[in-house]
């Protein structure tokens, strides 16, 4: 069997393996490209009414138990705070996705949203199947889409180096 035919066959099979894991990433990462335009995928941020931080935690605790469809009752329910003194306000992220931002004077609630991005962070980087999804699927997909890099660069430039060689022979 000659390299063109082999390099074609590879090329073919290496195509078939990383065409749903390669979707996949591609659909999601078009997902989290729109994040910030698109407010079902990640909420939009709201501004407080001043830069400087000035509630204490337990005030911050307080205003995030005041939304009831976050499930906020003690710390253990909260994944992460995000503080954004330019806007004014915190953004309190429950381990149930949901989003509470609270003014960070006055420690009102100014927005409670579901917020789907970090799902979909998990899914593109195959975290949300299993922490090892990063090294033993992403890794041979990113291994396998340099190795059909290389075998279409091949392909590509087979035909143009055949006439070549042909033109260069008739002289």
């Amino acid at each position: 069997m000659s390299a063109a035919k082999i390099n074609r066959k590879l090329h073919r099979w290496g195509a078939v393996l990383v065409a749903i894991p390669l979707v996949w990433v591609i659909g999601t990462g078009l997902l989290l490209q729109l994040k910030k335009e698109v407010s079902w995928i990640q909420p939009a941020t709201v501004r407080g009414t001043s830069t400087t931080p000035s509630i204490s935690f337990d005030r911050v605790l307080d205003a995030a138990r005041g939304a009831p469809e976050a499930g906020i009752e003690s710390w253990e329910d909260i994944d992460r705070i995000d503080v954004r003194p330019g806007r004014g306000m915190l953004k309190v992220r429950s381990k149930s996705s949901w989003e509470v931002q609270i003014d960070a004077e006055s420690g009102a609630i100014l927005q409670v949203a579901y917020r789907r991005s970090d799902l979909i962070e998990g899914i593109h980087d195959g975290s949300w199947i299993h922490d090892g999804a990063k090294l033993w699927l992403h890794l041979p997909v990113g291994a396998a889409l340099l190795g059909l890099l290389g075998t279409g660069v091949y392909l590509w430039l087979l035909p143009h180096l055949v006439r070549r060689r042909r033109r260069h022979d008739a002289t």
